[in-house]
């Protein structure tokens, strides 16, 4: 378990949110998001079972968010463990790219909706204030992404030299040394990183990585 506390004195404001998320990646862009901020306290763990052990040891948060596709979590079935152990306490999912029928069972549920990881950050704060306060949000991006599969139409898929691109993203290369590996120019590597990110919703290249691991691309 990794934890970022809120710097300066504890204050009765201080949201405490609980991140639950499988990939390492994803936990360190929240810790050093909130890391910033002084009105939350964010704890992280790396599957359901162990964010259920922290519920356990140090009580209800103000919200808990679990990622949907992580070990232990069967699906919806994993969100409503996570309901019922933070004791009515704002709960959502965390995800890449749910499924209406996801969506519509888990505000079924009870749940305080949907954080998408490519979410931008300068809204994140909010959204997650929103959730700890008792609000249900769903994004409208991800609405939009609803109607537009509903009628058939859906993102393509990335070409083959941009999943060798995506492939390099992963080991955490530059433009530069990408350019290098595959021979290349480095704007046209530019080029494909941005193609990359707007085919997979991702506003930047770490968000693109994420979501090509939650989708089995990688």
């Amino acid at each position: 378990m990794t934890t970022a506390a809120s710097s300066g004195s504890f204050q009765a404001s201080v949201i405490r949110v609980l991140i639950a998320d499988d990939h390492a990646l994803v936990l360190e862009m929240f810790e050093h998001f909130f890391s910033n901020l002084p009105d939350f306290e964010v704890t992280t763990a790396p599957d359901l079972d162990t964010a259920l052990s922290i519920i356990a040891s140090e009580g209800p948060f103000d919200l808990v968010l679990v990622d949907l596709n992580m070990p232990g979590m069967n699906g919806t079935s994993g969100l409503a463990r996570a309901m019922e152990a933070n004791s009515g306490r704002p709960t959502g999912l965390l995800t890449s790219d749910p499924a209406a029928q996801v969506i519509s069972e888990i505000l079924q549920m009870g749940s305080s909706g949907v954080i998408l990881k490519t979410a931008s950050l300068k809204d994140l704060a909010n959204e997650i204030r929103f959730m700890a306060a008792g609000g249900r949000y769903v994004p409208v991006e991800l609405i939009d992404q609803q109607r537009l599969k509903s009628r058939g139409t859906t993102k393509a898929p990335l070409s083959d030299r941009e999943m060798d691109v995506l492939g390099l993203l992963t080991e955490g290369r530059p433009n530069r040394e990408i350019a290098e590996a595959l021979s290349l120019a480095e704007a046209t590597v530019k080029m494909h990183v941005k193609s990359i990110c707007t085919k997979l919703g991702a506003s930047n290249r770490t968000q693109a990585v994420i979501v090509a691991r939650d989708m089995n691309y990688i």
